[in-house]
Order: C-alpha cells, then sequence, then structure tokens
C-alpha cells in the first residue's frame, strides 16, 4: 500500500514527496552513524497492509515498518582521489562513471580478495573536510563519515568514544588495508600525453617485439632490390592500437591484416606493417637511445616493454629480454621512477627477467607512472588484500572547510581510492512507490513508522480481527541496517503473539540472530514461520546480482543459527534466474547447502520481471551476460512471468533437487512456479519447449 493510505490530515506543498501531510511526520533525523541517510519519522494510521486481491501471494496481511534501504550508506572524497579501476590503472573520482567497473574485494574463505564490482550511482555533495597521511606517504581527503578498512575493522575518519556519535574511529597507528600509492600523487600517464613518452613507448615496444628488416637482395634480372620493411605483430589489440596510433603522429602510416591463424595453442595476431623506406628511417630515428632520458620518456619506455615483453602472473611483475642494452634501460628506467627490482640469473638461452619487488605498492607505482595499454596484465582480481606497505595513519588534519566531494554506490560496498579499501554501501532503488526520487532518495530518504508496534497493538486487539496470518519481509526487508536503530521489530512481534496472530519472516538480513531469543519464545503461543531469501550459492554471481546484501554463506549461517534455536526455517529461493541459476547443478548444490544448514522447507520461484525491475535487470544483463539478452526477450515476451512451458520446467527440476535432500515445499509461502498468471500483456507465452530452453548457454556461465 501507498503511504498515501497512511497519512493522517492535510497537505503542505513544502513536505518531502511521498510525505506530503505533515502533522504525520515527527521528525527528520540525520545521525553519524548512518552517514549520508535522512530518516523521517512518522505515525501513520496503521500498521497492517492488506494485500490486494488480485495478487498471486499465498497471504493476505503484511506489515511494512520501513520504506527505502538503510542497507545503502554513502560515503565523500575529493575529487582527486584515485579510484581503482578493474583494469589495474587509476582514475581520478571526478572522472569515474556510473556503470564504470572499478575493483573491490570481498571475503573468501579466510582472506579478504580484490574482485571486480560496478558503480551504480554517484552524486557530488559538499562536506567539511580532513586530511589522512599514510606512513607511506599516501594522502587521503575525505569527510568525517568516510570509513576506511583498517586492521582492526572498519572505521570512520571521526567520532567519539562516547554519547551521540560514538562509533570506532581512526587514531594516529591504526593501520589500512590496502597497498597505498607510495608517494604517487598524479595520474598515469596516458596515451595522449606528451611526444617524449610516445617516443619511450615507441622504443620499448619495437625494439622488445617488432621486426625491423633492411636488406638488399639481387633480382634475376641482375639488378640490385632495396627492401624496408617494418612489421608488428600482437595478440593485443590495446597496444597494437597505440602504436600504430602514435606512428600516426609521427607521420608513418601502416597497414594493419591478419597475421597466422588462430589455433588451439596460439591465439589469432594481427599485424601492423610498412615497407617505405623513409618510413623505416623516421621509426629508426624514433627508437634511437637518449643520451639523457626523462622521466616521461622512461614511464613511455617502460610501458612499450612491458606491452611487449612483460608479464604479470600470480602477482609476480617481470619483463624479460636477452639483449643487455634493452635490459640495462629498463633497470634505469625503474630507478628513475622509484620502482624497486630484482634481475634473475639468466636463462640457458639468453633471457633475463627483470623483476619488481615490493608488492602491490610497487605494481600499483609501475602502472600509474607508466599506463601500459594491455590492461589484462595490469589485473589484481584474486589477489589477497594484503601489503608489506606503511599504511599507518600518521596524521589526521582537519582542514576547517567544507570541500566538494563525490558519494558513489558500488555493487561491493567498497572500492579502493588512494590504494585503501573504503567502504560504501549498495540497495537497488525502488523508492518511486513512495513518489519518492528513483535514485538516491532510497538510499538516503528513509521513512519510518516509528509508531508500528503500538498502532498494530490496536489493530489486532478489534473485534473484526480475524487472526489471519500475517507476512513481513514482502517488500522491504524488516531487518535492514536501520532496524539495529530503531528496533520496531521486538515489539511487532510481541503484539502479534499476544493476540494469538501467526505470522511469517522473511528477510536476507543477519540483524534477526538478535531477536532468536524472543521468536523461540513466542513460537511457544502462536505459529511463527522463518523464511531467509537464498537464491544461489555462487558467492561471485550473488554479489553481481545482489550487491550490498550478505553473503550467501552469512544467510546459510543464520539459518543454521535458527535451527540451533529449535525455530524451523524455510528458504525463500526466489528469483531463480533463467539461464543462471536454474541448472541441475546449481539447484542440486543449492538444496543440498540449505539442507546441510538445518532449513526444513524451501520454496522456489523464476524471476519476474515488474516494471522498474525489469529496466533494471536486463541493463545488467546486457552488460555482464550480453549472449541472454534476446532469450530473455523471447522467455518473457515483454511481460512479468516467464512462459508457462519454463515455469513447470522449473517446478519440476526444482521439485526433484528438493526430495535429494529431504527438503519440503513451504508450508505457508507455496511454489509458486504453476499459480502465476499464464499470459504476459494479455497472451499466451510462446516459444520453445521449455525442457529444452534452459540448457542453451549454460557450459559458457557455469
Amino acid at each position: 500500500m501507498r503511504w498515501d493510505g497512511q497519512l493522517v490530515t492535510a497537505e503542505s506543498p513544502a513536505a518531502l514527496p511521498g510525505l506530503a501531510k505533515t502533522s504525520n511526520l515527527v521528525r527528520s533525523v540525520q545521525t553519524p552513524e548512518f552517514a549520508g541517510i535522512t530518516f523521517h519519522e512518522v505515525l501513520a494510521k496503521s500498521a497492517l497492509s492488506r494485500v490486494p486481491s488480485q495478487s498471486a501471494m499465498p497471504f493476505e496481511w503484511t506489515i511494512n515498518p520501513y520504506r527505502g534501504c538503510s542497507h545503502a550508506c554513502t560515503y565523500c572524497l575529493h575529487p582527486d582521489t584515485l579510484i581503482l579501476m578493474a583494469d589495474g590503472r587509476q582514475k581520478a573520482l571526478r572522472k569515474v562513471m556510473v556503470g564504470d567497473e572499478v575493483m573491490g574485494t570481498e571475503v573468501r574463505g579466510s582472506y579478504r580478495r580484490y574482485t571486480r564490482t560496478h558503480v551504480r550511482a554517484k552524486w557530488p555533495t559538499r562536506k567539511h573536510a580532513y586530511r589522512l597521511t599514510l606512513g607511506d606517504g599516501t594522502q587521503i581527503v575525505a569527510s568525517g563519515d568516510h570509513r576506511f578498512l583498517s586492521d582492526r575493522g572498519w572505521k570512520f575518519v571521526q567520532g567519539t568514544m562516547w554519547g551521540a556519535e560514538q562509533r570506532p574511529y581512526l587514531t594516529p597507528n591504526n593501520k589500512l588495508m590496502g597497498f597505498g600509492l607510495h608517494g604517487l600523487a598524479q595520474e598515469a600517464y596516458g596515451p595522449e600525453h606528451d611526444e617524449a613518452y610516445r617516443r619511450g613507448y615507441l622504443t620499448g615496444m619495437i625494439r622488445g617485439d617488432a621486426m625491423l628488416l633492411r636488406r638488399t637482395y639481387t633480382r634475376a634480372s641482375g639488378t640490385p632490390n632495396n627492401v624496408s620493411m617494418f612489421r608488428l605483430a600482437l595478440t593485443d589489440s590495446q597496444a597494437l592500437e597505440r602504436t600504430r596510433g602514435y606512428l600516426a603522429k609521427a607521420g608513418i602510416s601502416t597497414t594493419q591484416r591478419p597475421f597466422g591463424t588462430k589455433t588451439d595453442t596460439r591465439k589469432q595476431m594481427t599485424a601492423i606493417h610498412t615497407s617505405r623506406a623513409a618510413h623505416y628511417d623516421a621509426i629508426q630515428g624514433l627508437i634511437e637511445w637518449p643520451v639523457n632520458p626523462s622521466d616521461t620518456w622512461s614511464a613511455g619506455f617502460l610501458a612499450g616493454v612491458f606491452d611487449a615483453e612483460g608479464s604479470c602472473s600470480r602477482g609476480v611483475l617481470r619483463i624479460s629480454n636477452s639483449n643487455q642494452e634493452i635490459l640495462r634501460h629498463i633497470e634505469t628506467a625503474m630507478s628513475a621512477l622509484g620502482i624497486t627490482y630484482v634481475r634473475e640469473r639468466a636463462r640457458a638461452n639468453g633471457v633475463a627477467n627483470i623483476r619488481v619487488v615490493g608488492g602491490l605498492p610497487m605494481r600499483s607505482r609501475l602502472f600509474g607512472a607508466t599506463a601500459p595499454a594491455i590492461s589484462r596484465k595490469l589485473k589484481i582480481e584474486g589477489l589477497a588484500v594484503k601489503s608489506k606497505a606503511d599504511l599507518r595513519i600518521v596524521l589526521i588534519e582537519d582542514l576547517r572547510q567544507e570541500q566538494e566531494m563525490f558519494d558513489i554506490t558500488t555493487g561491493t560496498g567498497d572500492f579502493i581510492a588512494n590504494g585503501v579499501v573504503s567502504h560504501n554501501c549498495f540497495a537497488r532503488k525502488t523508492h518511486s512507490y513512495l513518489g519518492l526520487d528513483t535514485g538516491l532518495d532510497f538510499d538516503s530518504q528513509l521513512v519510518v513508522k516509528i509508531n508500528a508496534g503500538e498502532v498494530l497493538r490496536r489493530e489486532l486487539a478489534k473485534p473484526s480481527w480475524k487472526h489471519e496470518q500475517v507476512a513481513m519481509g514482502t517488500n522491504t526487508d524488516p531487518y535492514q541496517r536501520a532496524e539495529g536503530r530503531y528496533k520496531l521489530m521486538p515489539e511487532i512481534i510481541r503484539a502479534l503473539a499476544d493476540s494469538g496472530t501467526p505470522f511469517s519472516i522473511l528477510t536476507k538480513g543477519t540483524l534477526l540472530a538478535r531477536d532468536l531469543p524472543l521468536l523461540h519464545d513466542v513460537a511457544k503461543d502462536v505459529e511463527v514461520g522463518m523464511g531467509i531469501s537464498l537464491a544461489m550459492t555462487d558467492a561471485g554471481l550473488a554479489h553481481r546480482v545482489e550487491p550490498g546484501t550478505p553473503t550467501p554463506r552469512a544467510r546459510l549461517d543464520l539459518i543454521a543459527k535458527l535451527s540451533d534455536a529449535g525455530l524451523e526455517c524455510s528458504v525463500m529461493a526466489m528469483p531463480i534466474l533463467p539461464w543462471l541459476t536454474d541448472s541441475e547443478e546449481a539447484l542440486d548444490d543449492l538444496c543440498a547447502s540449505v539442507a546441510a544448514a538445518g532449513a526444513t522447507s524451501m520454496t522456489a520461484g523464476a524471476l519476474h520481471l515488474r516494471p522498474g525491475a525489469r529496466e533494471w535487470y536486463m541493463q545488467w544483463l546486457a552488460k555482464e551476460y550480453p549472449q541472454l539478452v534476446d532469450s530473455y526477450r523471447r522467455l518473457y515476451n515483454g511481460g512479468t512471468y516467464a512462459s508457462k512451458d519454463y515455469r513447470r520446467w522449473l517446478a519440476a527440476r526444482v521439485g526433484a533437487a528438493k526430495r535429494r535432500h529431504g527438503l519440503q515445499s513451504g508450508a505457508r509461502l507455496r511454489d509458486i512456479n504453476t499459480q502465476q498468471p499464464d499470459t504476459a500483456r494479455g497472451r499466451p507465452m510462446g516459444g520453445p519447449k521449455a525442457a529444452a530452453l534452459p540448457e542453451v548457454g549454460q557450459a559458457t556461465l557455469f
């Protein structure tokens, strides 16, 4: 139900959209604990909401004490802060755009590791500024509400030991997690930089991997034939295109063509070449060794020779060559840019490796200072977040002024800023249901029915109340982060139990564990249904689909806690994603995992694509799995539900997996695969047989 039905007095045109009547608005609150969020505390006329009769849901009543999601929080950083992109490069925060792929982190087993994520939202703001200085020289300007990951957990820039602003905060000698910038203060050199960089790049690339040939042959007629040839053949188009562009800037045109054929052991190569004598002479002039190389030339040279002969495997960066002159220039350039290295002993064929030492700080410095073209060599995805860099906080300065800053949200809830792990949270934006903005408002404007428990008691005491089941968690999560502040659920639970009303709770929030003793007690008097939303066990896919929510492992642990407390727990395995989580292997692993955690039943259903969610999901799908877009369009035919054949097929596959692992169908939230409407936009969904359809593309996705 919309909030319009909950309001009690006349409209005020100055009120926040969606809260147009103000006498029920008690206050709007901002607190450091929830930086960037405004809580609009309202007195609602009712707590119970009747589910529309046309809905397919198997319950009639629900309670939603919150509108919006406090899982999302904001952070504020100076626009010049360098953000680590997914390709290993660093980009100033002011240039980062929504949809960009950046590096975040996730916990896998015993380690936190770097992983790819996307920027979901970005907006400007002005905040009071503080500057952090670390032991390695890294500096970061941030607001007091910003959080960094330290060796003692997440900490705010500013806080207090007591009072309203009590929260963990950074102090000198706290060590931040990451790799730092090792004093690097400027953005990386780029392909559009000056002539010295371009000449250095061409020197490294051409001397490292190109062919320059000049010979004189005698024709059959006896006359001489002077041949000049330049050719560069690579598998990586990025380096080839950069080299070709730099040559063009120097007036040297080249022709591009395939070079060799792809085999099981060799990738397809493409070559650029020219046979003009004037071009040959010009190239020789461009790649002459400079007498006194500048830092800019050295940066370009290292970028070129790394693209030509470098590798970065398992976190170890090496550049290989057998030419002693090239090896000496590599060492000289690294020394000039402050990059530490060792030269390994040459192999029998004379090839020696120059290996960068110093871990991620040195790798970051080399990548940031030189900007190689081949992005695949720059990746740090999967590496553990650990470093020997001196990331101790040595100084926290109050800059005594407000500054322009930027807020973003990412899929993993964090990102890498100036080489250290920085925090934010994410929640998908569906706030238009309240008449609020669908972007920032969902994260930052949270409506709270602070009198929900009191109003609920009055409603449940009415003679007309028939003690029908009440379902919670059907719209917004009752155990989202804000529940830790408002503690509305204990009173709601007590009110339901005292009136003898059976109820169920569906959540992804691990905060539910707080109320386990209470739920255990009231379950003696009323029927209590506990449901955990979990539709996949693939942690990587879960982070991409449901960024900002607890991991599958955390939710499995919550199921185990419910079981240990003597509370039967059902799993709501929704949504099952066609071609992504509907394989026999994926469903079997899901059923096995939830059964092992102690769940007794499971309800499953295919993805719904309602307006709003449809646009968001299809945009995500086009970016992550573009090969599936056409298949989804056929399966959903522009409507909300998958085809009837698919739903029947999925119900059969899920049922078989549940039977294998002793899981029942949910008693209160029944399988709805066969209960959804059979039409999309008023007509039956056609298409291939569902039994064959889901197999398409599975091999490439799992």
